[in-house]
């Protein structure tokens, strides 16, 4: 691909993704001047960038936002509703366009015509203002702060928060000090005492218990945190949030030396060189076992070799992790845009909020959320939101409302889906399910709602009772979890009828290296990710009763079924007075497998499986041991499913 044409791909959706924020803001108060003018600046910057490409219909369609916004720095009130969709209208179009010159490197033939009839939509707000209304500008003082503080403004690179404190002449009786008042300001970066008239005033004319000073500032914090400084004087104080401009901008900044790109490649390339290194160290512990046999001196300086170099490799692995960290926002930014297209083909109206995005996770794990998420978004707009009328005879409101939040615990990743549609019966995906054949009708009676539910995720499940264009619930929803599981998660599902459902989707946060529990069966030694392990037991083997054709054990009060490892790879199992289980979670159910031997526990990086082992079932990939020896590592949910 061109080096141009990438560059304008990834600043080109930066920029939708901004824009798109902005609008969001100016949805919920079109006022919001901060939102305009940081609208403006982006829908300003894309036209410039499609006018490289010389590309005419974009750049008018774009100048005509970028007109609306104009005018809408100037006097707020012509916003409203309905121009504010008018320009969702144009973005989302020029995100459409951005991602044909990504497959062609040309917009499509009837660009001109989608161009036209585009921008009619922006001509009615763009009339002129009502005779005799004064266009709004920004408050002189502003103007002026930013004349006298330019080189703090250009320094700080950053939005700023700017205001003006104009303290009561009779606040000194009240027992207020100004001056401390604005002091406390929080991230405060400049304070001026200005004379409340213009002039300060002559000795004669000197009140000494009257206030006649005006105090205007400069904050690098928000404008709520400022706002709540002055909460004992609302009235007497004006905020302005200020950005710099592109002249303004710090000079390293301007230079671009700030950010650096850099091909994912390489990246990789790197990660791939730090897990031979950790295979490396690993080689140590065994070498410095077999020289302690012979000279332990010798032994305790390459225990403590191999120490200093852990400690080096550590502190690279956290570098090159926070390298490949980026924040979940730019692989969620189309995913408004398809939830708008989505719902006006199904006739449906439907609003998606998204919170947390700006958490980061390893680029693998973003990259790979993006198509399990679009899946799930396309089920809950096709069939877990209901239709305007049906809605409405169950007393909802007729605009269905799906959320998309995620929350980090430790070094894991929630990403929740939820709509508040028509939720799902249990008891109807039991019957699908048997009807399918995918279950036998004692097996699924026997199920908790709970399994119940995961039974969608079997391959070739459907509850739908008619294809739509756009999907069924259930229909492709063991690639949901094949996508899942792939990136090392789980998910889950909560529902009830008439209420809605959500999605969890349970992830790492690094997929860099795996932490991994190595254990012996039959002889032999596998690794299996500790993400995908609930618990290690040890129990008698008395305490294994059967159940069934099988056997089951009560671990915390509560009965889980026991499989043989050994069996399910085929191989011959070893019979002892105990019973050491693996605790994992196959379809939301605990399942335990019985091992003969836990072994070490180590960080390395997991290698995917190639070759034979791609279409092996239960292994997610291999990994080096010090000892040149490869780890078969397991998949343990899909071996006992």
């Amino acid at each position: 691909m061109d080096e141009l044409l990438e560059q304008f791909l990834i600043e080109g959706r930066e920029l939708v993704a901004q824009a798109g924020k902005d609008l969001s803001a100016l949805a919920r108060d079109p006022r919001d001047a901060a939102a305009i003018d940081s609208a403006f600046r982006a829908i300003h910057t894309l036209k410039g960038s499609f006018g490289v490409f010389a590309l005419a219909p974009a750049e008018r369609l774009l100048h005509a936002a970028e007109d609306m916004l104009d005018r809408a720095r100037r006097d707020a009130g012509v916003l409203d509703g309905g121009t504010v969709a008018a320009l969702v209208a144009c973005l989302d179009q020029t995100d459409r366009w951005i991602d044909d010159m990504e497959r062609s490197g040309a917009l499509p033939d009837d660009a001109e015509r989608v161009s036209t009839a585009s921008t009619a939509l922006l001509k009615p707000a763009a009339s002129p203002a009502k005779a005799g209304a004064e266009p709004s500008r920004p408050a002189e003082w502003v103007e002026a702060l930013k004349t006298r503080e330019a080189d703090l403004i250009a320094q700080a690179g950053a939005a700023l928060v700017v205001f003006r404190y104009a303290p009561d002449a009779e606040c000194f009786f009240r027992g207020e000090d100004p001056l401390v008042v604005a002091e406390a300001v929080p991230g405060l970066l400049a304070l001026a005492v200005l004379p409340t008239g213009g002039d300060w005033p002559g000795a004669e004319e000197l009140e000494p218990f009257s206030c006649f000073s005006v105090l205007e500032g400069l904050s690098t914090s928000s404008l709520e945190e400022v706002q709540a400084a002055f909460r004992m004087q609302p009235d007497q104080v004006q905020l302005a949030r200020i950005e710099p401009t592109a002249a303004e901008k710090a000079p390293g900044e301007a230079r671009g030396d700030a950010t650096l790109r850099v091909d994912a490649a390489r990246l990789d390339a790197l990660a791939d060189g730090l897990g031979d290194l950790i295979v490396a160290i690993n080689a140590l512990a065994p070498l410095a076992a077999e020289a302690q046999q012979v000279d332990r001196a010798l032994a305790a300086r390459i225990r403590a070799a191999q120490a200093g170099i852990e400690g080096v490799t550590a502190k690279l692995h956290r570098n090159l992790a926070a390298v490949r960290m980026v924040p979940l926002e730019p692989v969620l930014r189309r995913l408004p845009r398809m939830a708008r297209e989505i719902a006006e083909t199904l006739g449906k109206r439907v609003s998606l909020s998204i919170s947390g995005e700006g958490i980061e996770v390893d680029k693998q794990v973003a990259d790979g959320l993006f198509e399990p998420l679009l899946h799930l978004l396309r089920n809950a707009l096709d069939h877990g939101i209901e239709s305007p009328d049906d809605r409405a005879a169950a007393g909802k409101p007729p605009e269905g409302a799906v959320s998309l939040s995620f929350r980090r615990d430790g070094d894991r990743i929630t990403a929740t889906l939820r709509d508040d549609g028509a939720g799902m019966d249990p008891g109807r995906i039991r019957q699908a399910a048997v009807a399918r054949g995918l279950l036998a009708a004692d097996a699924a009676a026997a199920l908790s709602e709970a399994a119940a539910l995961q039974l969608i995720f079997l391959p070739g499940f459907s509850t739908a009772g008619t294809v739509t264009e756009v999907s069924g619930r259930g229909v492709g929803m063991d690639a949901v979890r094949a996508a899942v599981e792939k990136l090392r998660g789980t998910i889950e599902i909560d529902s009830a009828r008439a209420q809605g459902t959500a999605f969890h989707i349970h992830l790492p946060v690094n997929a860099l290296t795996t932490r991994l529990l190595v254990v012996e069966v039959a002889g032999e030694r596998y690794g299996v990710a500790l993400d995908q392990v609930v618990e290690t037991v040890r129990v008698d083997r008395a305490a294994l009763l059967p159940v069934g054709t099988g056997l089951a054990c009560v671990l915390r009060d509560r009965t889980v079924p026991v499989l043989d490892l050994a069996e399910l790879l085929d191989a011959q199992a070893v019979q002892g007075d105990h019973a050491k289980l693996v605790v994992t979670r196959s379809r939301g159910e605990p399942v335990a497998l019985r091992v003969d031997a836990f072994a070490e526990r180590i960080d390395t990086v997991l290698r995917p499986p190639g070759g034979l082992l791609a279409s092996a079932r239960g292994v997610i990939g291999s990994a080096l041991m010090g000892d040149g020896g490869v780890l078969l590592v397991l998949d343990l949910p899909e071996l006992a499913a």
